[in-house]
């Protein structure tokens, strides 16, 4: 007589023990989190104490409660900071030099970099090490030089001196991370235009610079960073009997030499906001491009 029989569950199957989460990632997540509060505390807490700085007068400033806010939101510092210490006509001096500077480096950067990226030729990895060696050589030890040649060209306390010092320093840099971007860059679509007739500045303009916006949006902001706030290349480069070329750097540290005699120390953080907010802006607005860009040619 035959009997059936029916299949049993195993119980063990159904009631094997999960494995226990350690509290290790949920601390080390939680320290990690804490330590970038902390972080964004000392970067910001500056920022906001120096922009309502400028509000206040003297006595708020070295009062008993220097860290209170305003009494009264006056823009007179702004005003005095503007037009007494000249700081418009060093913010458009500065604006005129960064944009010349980094159009330059990112034109004839990239071209660089898209020929040692995709084309092979005698001395081709030493004109990429070249240019890498330029990132391990201090600027301080390049100013009597670089001083000594721009008054020799005539181009000593003029802008164009300083555009080409400018694009000059910002090369290795941007030579070195567009060549390793355009590596990771598919071949077969240049292949392809090349096929097609194209030219090699062509496919260059055309082809490849569009694919590689990512990465030319993350140099080109690093650059104008960079070259913003650059102090020494521009004291050494526009003397003082060239005040009227002067960049925003400049004018804040004339102020912040003269407050000792004039104590306008609220025009002085009127002057560093000034300074502060344009590249703040340009951060805000473009950092998720500088995060694609620098994780796209890792992730390609």
């Amino acid at each position: 007589m035959a009997t059936d029989v029916m299949p049993v569950a195993s119980s063990q199957t159904s009631t094997r023990p999960k494995p226990r989460r350690t509290g290790g990632g949920n601390v080390f997540g939680g320290l990690s989190h804490l330590a970038l509060v902390i972080w964004a505390i000392l970067v910001i807490y500056p920022i906001v104490w120096t922009f309502l700085g400028s509000f206040k007068t003297n006595t708020e400033l070295f009062g008993d409660n220097p860290l209170a806010l305003p009494q009264h939101f006056a823009w007179d510092a702004w005003g005095r900071a503007w037009a007494k210490a000249h700081i418009g006509l060093y913010m458009v001096n500065t604006i005129k030099v960064v944009a010349i500077s980094t159009f330059l480096t990112m034109l004839f950067g990239s071209m660089a970099a898209y020929v040692l990226a995709r084309y092979t030729f005698f001395g081709n990895r030493a004109i990429y090490l070249l240019f890498v060696s330029g990132l391990s050589f201090p600027v301080f030890l390049a100013l009597a030089p670089l001083w000594l040649t721009m008054k020799n060209l005539g181009l000593l306390g003029t802008h164009t001196g300083l555009v080409i010092v400018y694009v000059a320093y910002s090369m290795p840099f941007t030579v070195f991370f567009l060549t390793a971007f355009f590596k990771t860059l598919p071949t077969s679509v240049g292949e392809a235009a090349m096929m097609d007739g194209c030219s090699h500045t062509r496919t260059f303009f055309q082809i490849m610079l569009p694919m590689a916006k990512p990465g030319l949006i993350s140099i080109t902001i690093f650059n104008v960073l960079g070259q913003w706030n650059q102090y020494l290349l521009p004291i050494v480069l526009l003397p003082g009997d060239a005040q009227d070329k002067w960049l925003i750097t400049q004018g804040v540290a004339n102020i912040s030499t003269n407050a000792g005699y004039e104590a306008d120390w609220a025009g002085l953080f009127a002057a560093l906001s000034m300074a502060i907010i344009p590249v703040l802006i340009v951060y805000i607005i473009f950092q998720r491009q500088i995060q694609s860009g620098l994780t796209s040619g890792a992730l390609k």
